[in-house]
Parts: structure tokens; C-alpha cells; sequence
């Protein structure tokens, strides 16, 4: 199938999507939405190319729904390789009551798949009990946010063990702010670095085009695994290649095989992204973070 990930033109627009996408799935079944929680973005799938341009040309025509394509964003992961320590100190006043919260968090990384884990070492009741839901709390919220490129933080445990409070000041608001403070500063010396997604793919193809076919293979940063025959002239090549390299492979199949090759990809897992790739991420997010802070 092709994917791309839509956006409504405008306020009117965004307003109407979401029922003229549902009403559009029911007349052709062959197309599939849905939400991208690591990315955010809307994801319009179709058979090919051509049927995502003509569902997005009848969401316009039928239902009067705009909508922008572009290719969707890798949904990245970010995780540690070293345990850290750090403060998170949240202090405002504005007339009357102050904010304050702090504590001290260490972070280690975890094996993959354990997801985040958080635990408290507090002695002497440096932070109140009844604020340590609060920390982790903002330390949960903001691994779903991301550290350096804005995508999923996951497979560490943070362990709360100090901090101090305010006997008036503090709250739990200051404390979740806190909490997520003390991770964003954990990470960043917690030697960070960035998963990407591989995709399991078999390609069918004709014999005679079995060595383009694998040359582009490689070019796409792919690990071919083996070929068999699929008979009547046909190899049956295995690989494990990075979704980021394959968004547009349906088409690009389509017109090294004149139509004639076909392809599935599903999801193996997540690996190491190479280190030029990941400062292109890391940057591209810093760059963002920076322009939004300019417009407020």
C-alpha cells in the first residue's frame, strides 16, 4: 500500500475531516486512516499512489474537504545508554503564593520493550509522599513528548531519591514541572541517541531485473537476507530495510519492474539509527523548537 500523511488546509476544513474520511471508508474499503500517536499525524493509506491522489481529489470534490499530502515523518524512538543524575528545580512568584518544586532524579537505561519504569529512593521526607505521584507524572509526560528530537523516550528507569519542598509554595503543578525538568536534563547527559524503525520486506520481481532491483535495495540502506524462486520467471528477494527509506518504494517498484514487481512490508522492530541520520532528525527538531518559541 502507499501512505501519506494528510493535513486540513484550514480551520474549516480540519472541522469536516474527520467525518468525510469515515464516510470515505465506507464506500471504498481498500483505504485505511488512521492516527500515528508517535508522530501525530493523520495517515491516509491506499493501494497505490494513485488511489490515495483520487481519495484525496474526491474528499475535496464530494465533501468539500481540502487536505495537504506530504510524506509522513519516520516514527522515530529515542532512548539512553547511561545512567545519569540531574536536578529539576521549578521556582516562580507572581503576588501571593509562589511556585517551587524540586527534586533530584537519576536515570538508567532499561532492555528494549521495558518501556518507562519509575521508582522512589526519598530519605527524611526531602519530597512529601503525597508529591511523588506528581513527578512522575511529569516525568511520564514528558518521555511521551520526547527530549532530543521530539519523538517517544523510552526503555529507562528514572528513581526519584531527593529534593526539597516549600511549606506553602509548593504544589503538585510545581512538582510535575519539576519532575520533568530533572529528565530533560538527565538525558541529555545520559548519552541519548535515536531508534528507527526496519521493516521486514519481500519483493517479488522478474529474473531480468533481479540485480536493479537489489542494487536499489542496497542504496536504501537494506540487509538482503536471501532469494528464492517464486516460479514463472520470478525471484522472491527477503530483506530488512528502515522505513524511512521505503515511503515511496511502491511507486518506485512500480516503474524499475514496469509494473510487474510487487512487494509486502510489515514491522521487525526498532535498531540503532547511523549517527549522520540522527543529527539530521535531531537538528531538523531543534530548528522547530527554535522557530515556535520565535512566533510566541
Amino acid at each position: 500500500s502507499f501512505s501519506v500523511a494528510i493535513d486540513p488546509a484550514s480551520k474549516a476544513d480540519l472541522d469536516k475531516m474527520s467525518t468525510a474520511l469515515h464516510k470515505l471508508i465506507d464506500e471504498d474499503p481498500s483505504l485505511h486512516v488512521r492516527r500515528d500517536d508517535a508522530t501525530h499525524e493523520t495517515i491516509l493509506s491506499a493501494i497505490g499512489e494513485s488511489g490515495v491522489d483520487v481519495a484525496v481529489h474526491r474528499l475535496k470534490e464530494k465533501f468539500g474537504v481540502q487536505v495537504d499530502m506530504r510524506t509522513p515523518r519516520v516514527p522515530y524512538r529515542e532512548s539512553i545508554r547511561a545512567k545519569a543524575q540531574a536536578q529539576g528545580r521549578y521556582k516562580r512568584q507572581t503576588g501571593g503564593h509562589g511556585q517551587f518544586g524540586d527534586c533530584f532524579v537519576e536515570v538508567e537505561p532499561l532492555p528494549v520493550g521495558s518501556g518507562v519504569v519509575f521508582e522512589t529512593r526519598i530519605v527524611g521526607g526531602s519530597v512529601p509522599r503525597n508529591f511523588w505521584p506528581a513527578v512522575e507524572k511529569g516525568i511520564r509526560e514528558q518521555a511521551l513528548k520526547g527530549v532530543i528530537a521530539g519523538y517517544p523516550l523510552s526503555d529507562f528507569k528514572a528513581v526519584l531519591y531527593d529534593g526539597s519542598f516549600h511549606q506553602v509554595d509548593s504544589s503538585e503543578m510545581s512538582f510535575k514541572i519539576a519532575g520533568s525538568l530533572a529528565l530533560q536534563a538527565c538525558v541529555k547527559e545520559a548519552q541519548p541517541y535515536l531508534l528507527e524503525p526496519i521493516m521486514d520486506v519481500e519483493v517479488t520481481v522478474p529474473e531480468e531485473q533481479m540485480g536493479d532491483v537489489l542494487a536499489d535495495l542496497n542504496s536504501r540502506r537494506g540487509r538482503v537476507l536471501g532469494m528464492d524462486g517464486a516460479g514463472a520467471g520470478h525471484q522472491s528477494i527477503k530483506a530488512h530495510v528502515p522505513l524511512a527509506e521505503i515511503f515511496r518504494y511502491s511507486t518506485d517498484l512500480r516503474s524499475m519492474t514496469g509494473g510487474r514487481g510487487t512487494f509486502t512490508a510489515t514491522l521487525l522492530g526498532y535498531e540503532q539509527c547511523p549517527s549522520h541520520i540522527a543529527e539530521k532528525v535531531i537538528a531538523a527538531h531543534e530548528e522547530k523548537v527554535e522557530e515556535g518559541a520565535a512566533a510566541r
